[in-house]
């Protein structure tokens, strides 16, 4: 077989793995580096594209869809689709995938390493020791984690990996997610319950909800001071879940005790006040990150696009609305 796929930003060491898969396949890898929408649209121009490899930082508009003749694959490094226009997609026949499980052993280690790190203050420990200072009670109150409640915002492969290799620290669990039934939480010892009651009633909360309408700003205000004033707020799933001058706001006003975060809503996030707050700790969005979880997901990444060029099903469509007789209607 043959194709042709442009590769957009260039945001790992080397596209090797991917250059593995295709060669295999017979098909042709262009990347370009591009930066816009402008920039894969005269790429584009340029020469035959059968497929898209795109990771999350441009916007897969519908202008993409519209212009690029032949378009047969748009297939996303990651789990998030947002900066892809779906309906657009679906509208044009052109199957969108993602690689949903490259990253579960990472993301759900790295949200319990912010979770342990606020609970313990490491983070202040280690500050105030490399300026000088030998003062445990500078962190007073710490409290035992055994017994208190662990609020899980979402209930999907990652936040049920994460409640299996907590299950030593003996938390209550809750969870808030309208998509799982109550039994099978209760498979992994977790409650159900709506998102108020979460909030109320946690010692910890860890965030793992995708990107929509739904989501976006639902840590507001509102949710803030509905949190415990000694809470430990944790997120590892999109920046713009959370209002963060409503984050701010509640660090500095102590209505929460810390926040762990590894991705923001501006990445990176130049003039954000949060980088200087005391009683927070961010991460450059590093969550999915291991040697081995970066090279599944090229494969996996790329491996979906051979699957449609050579006209099978892909493993992970995002818009199943499509079938193999869908018609473009436009």
């Amino acid at each position: 077989m043959s194709g042709r796929v442009l590769a957009t930003e260039i945001v790992f060491p080397s596209f090797n793995p991917e250059r593995k898969v295709f060669a295999e396949a017979g098909i042709e890898m262009i990347a370009t580096g591009a930066g816009s929408t402008g920039e894969i649209l005269d790429a584009a121009e340029k020469t035959d594209v059968d497929a898209i490899l795109t990771a999350t930082h441009i916007s897969i508009s519908e202008e993409v869809f519209e212009q690029i003749e032949g378009l047969q694959v748009v297939s996303s490094y990651g789990i998030g689709v947002d900066h892809i226009d779906l309906d657009s997609a679906t509208k044009y026949g052109v199957p969108v995938t993602n690689v949903p499980d490259y990253s579960i052993e990472e993301v759900s280690s790295h949200a319990i390493s912010l979770l342990l790190n606020c609970a313990r203050s490491v983070s202040q420990y280690d500050k105030q020791v490399g300026d000088g200072g030998w003062d445990w009670e500078t962190q007073r109150p710490l409290r035992r984690l055994r017994g208190q409640t662990l609020g899980v915002v979402a209930f999907g492969k990652i936040p049920r990996r994460l409640v299996e290799k907590l299950d030593g620290f003996s938390f209550d669990v809750v969870s808030y997610d309208p998509d799982v039934s109550e039994s099978k939480m209760a498979e992994y010892g977790v409650e159900k319950v709506c998102f108020d009651e979460l909030l109320s009633r946690s010692d910890l909360i860890t965030s793992h909800v995708p990107l929509n309408e739904e989501s976006y700003h639902m840590f507001d205000i509102d949710a803030f001071k509905t949190m415990k004033d000694d809470a430990i707020f944790v997120n590892t799933s999109r920046g713009q879940v959370i209002d963060e001058s409503a984050l701010y706001k509640a660090l500095e006003e102590d209505e929460i005790a810390c926040a762990g975060v590894d991705v923001m809503e501006n990445e990176p996030p130049d003039g954000s006040p949060l980088v200087d707050q005391q009683n927070i700790i961010i991460t450059p969005h590093a969550a999915w990150y291991s040697e081995q979880s970066m090279e599944e997901l090229q494969r996996k990444a790329a491996e979906e696009i051979v699957k449609v060029l050579q006209g099978e099903a892909p493993r992970y469509l995002v818009n199943t609305e499509l079938t193999k007789d869908t018609t473009v209607d436009v």
